[in-house]
């Protein structure tokens, strides 16, 4: 193959999920990168020797030297330190940005040209530093959050309906925190809005559920959630090495939009091979602009603390 994708933290639970899920669809060679240099390399085996029992001829190669990563076409980065339970995502703020000042300088070094999707919380905090300190254009710098929330958003809303997940489309905005903002009117059931199908009073537990629903993970779990983040990231990366234009949330750099300046926002965008191809702006209530504004604030308290 001659694409290129690059996990940073790969040894670790998202990032492995990532390179699987990756490698799984042979959508690129996979290197996983990962200052536990052994593990790292054990990690890309295991996933290299699946690869002929899934039929991807996919290479998967992993270690400490960021060499080996040169010229990547999409670089994730999930490296950081993991939530543990108490812990909020604003907690982690100072130790994963002095992780991402480190990533960042390797990533720019070896490839210059690569998208960069920042999986490390907080999310869009994290985004904002990997943009300030990369100096790429925003639309190469592309944070996951918003796929997550999304699914969660639809696994809730799939479990209380009864139905396919394939027929839930949902909308959730704003940061990847306690104050995201799903929008149940633009949310639908086969074409349905979803404020159609349930009462007020559900749609509010699932919009509360969704915006816990990192946190209810890592109570049950002892540390944060991997699948569904690895699985949300690998999607991202397909959207972009196939250029598909798929829209989906994303958190990334706005200058205007909704209102909104020099700050990442999770808002929906088209994703395709030069990254973010638009961003699509959706009218909103004032109670949905003002829970926006709220999400965006809570955002910039976390980039005014690290200067970026």
């Amino acid at each position: 193959m001659n694409r290129k994708v690059t996990v940073v933290g790969g040894a670790g639970n998202v990032g492995a999920t990532v390179a699987r899920s990756i490698a799984e669809k042979a959508l690129a060679d996979v290197v996983i990168v990962d200052i536990a240099d052994q593990k790292a390399a054990g990690v890309a085996l295991d996933i290299l020797e699946t690869c002929p029992i899934i039929g991807s001829d996919s290479r998967v190669i992993g270690g400490s030297d960021y060499a080996q990563t040169a010229n990547s076409d999409v670089v994730v980065v999930t490296s950081g330190v993991p939530r543990k339970p108490g812990m909020s995502r604003d907690d982690l703020l100072n130790v994963n940005f002095n992780i991402m000042k480190a990533v960042t300088a390797e990533v720019v070094k070896h490839s210059p040209n690569a998208i960069i999707v920042p999986v490390a919380n907080p999310l869009d905090a994290m985004c904002q530093a990997v943009y300030r300190l990369s100096g790429f254009p925003r639309e190469r710098v592309i944070g996951m959050a918003g796929v997550l929330d999304s699914a969660r958003m639809s696994a809730f809303v799939a479990m209380e309906l009864g139905v396919s997940v394939e027929n839930v489309h949902s909308f959730v905005l704003g940061g990847h925190g306690d104050t995201m903002v799903p929008l149940p009117r633009y949310s639908t059931v086969a074409g349905v809005p979803l404020t159609e199908l349930l009462p007020k009073d559900r749609i509010d537990a699932i919009c509360t559920r969704t915006a816990n629903g990192g946190a209810e993970i890592t109570k049950l779990v002892g540390t944060s959630a991997w699948y569904a983040p690895g699985a949300a990231a690998a999607e991202m990366v397909e959207c972009i090495l196939k250029d598909t234009k798929k829209i989906l949330p994303c958190s990334v750099f706005l200058q205007g939009e909704y209102g909104i300046n020099n700050l990442f926002v999770g808002v929906p965008v088209k994703l395709g091979a030069r990254g973010v191809e638009q961003i699509i702006e959706i009218t909103l209530t004032p109670e949905e602009d003002a829970a926006l504004k709220k999400s965006a604030g809570a955002v910039k308290e976390l980039t005014d603390v690290i200067g970026v």
